[in-house]
């Protein structure tokens, strides 16, 4: 009980510290517009978390989209519904695998990164200089980086839900001789608008959460690079079950608000 106590205890104390740095982060950016808001600030964060994870994005996008054609098709070909796989592999990536997987990928190639670099500024005391010469560090180092991953996942998850349905198209037509112009026919007329924006609204809170942890971990990270290690880990890990809690509520409000809005309030 004594040791469930204390990690309880920990868990409410490093809890409230990210809450507190979470409202410093916004009020940085609500307040301190002049300071973050120059180009050599946000620009080369948004290069690096943007356009240097298009590859590895269009990479396992494909392949997951080709996964799921395999592994679906016979069950479709079984009942004689082959042709309608384009459209349930759509809808699987838009609504849930493209987001998730585009976070994930995220959050282990950028969230690792920016908790490692923030944490070697910490170790190495360049978060303190920062602070003697008057510039806020979350202003100058956060708020670009939070601000880069909300801003640049969304289009990364719409370059991963575009190959996995290229992908799903590729397995189902070259593979299986699926029909290719209704593979496209049912993908249109199942998939909706409401199923790329709950994909896309995921997305952006999946970015938020990813930037937040991570910068939060750089900053607390402990000396030493056994600090520096354990701050990359725990950034990724926090991320990835942030994701799924996030994926979990965000998809029953969304999938709430689709039922009223089909049913016409």
């Amino acid at each position: 009980m004594a040791q469930l106590g204390r990690f309880i205890s920990a868990f409410l104390t490093d809890f409230g510290a990210f809450c507190r740095f979470v409202c410093v982060a916004l009020a940085g950016f609500f307040f301190g517009v002049r300071t973050w808001a120059r180009w050599w600030r946000v620009a080369p964060q948004l290069y690096r978390i943007g356009s240097t994870s298009i590859p590895v994005l269009i990479l396992t996008g494909a392949f997951i989209g080709a996964v799921l054609a395999l592994e679906s098709f016979n069950g479709f070909a079984s009942i004689g519904q082959q042709n309608r796989i384009g459209g349930v592999i759509s809808i699987s990536i838009v609504k849930q695998i493209g987001p998730v997987l585009a976070a994930v990928m995220l959050a282990g190639r950028v969230g690792c990164s920016l908790a490692a670099e923030l944490g070697s500024m910490r170790v190495t005391e360049q978060l303190d200089a920062m602070s003697v010469m008057a510039a806020d560090p979350v202003r100058v180092l956060v708020v670009p980086r939070v601000l880069a991953c909300v801003a640049m996942i969304p289009a990364l998850t719409i370059v991963s839900n575009a190959f996995g349905i290229f992908g799903g198209w590729v397995v189902s037509t070259q593979l299986y001789n699926a029909n290719p112009i209704q593979y496209w026919e049912f993908t249109e007329s199942m998939l909706t608008w409401f199923d790329v924006f709950n994909g896309l609204v995921k997305s952006v809170f999946f970015g938020l959460a990813i930037g937040l942890i991570a910068c939060y971990k750089g900053f607390h990270c402990k000396p030493g690079a056994a600090g520096v290690g354990a701050a990359t880990t725990a950034a990724f890990v926090t991320s990835f079950v942030a994701i799924i809690i996030l994926n979990l509520v965000l998809a029953k409000v969304l999938n709430d608000i689709d039922l009223i809005r089909t049913s016409g309030g």
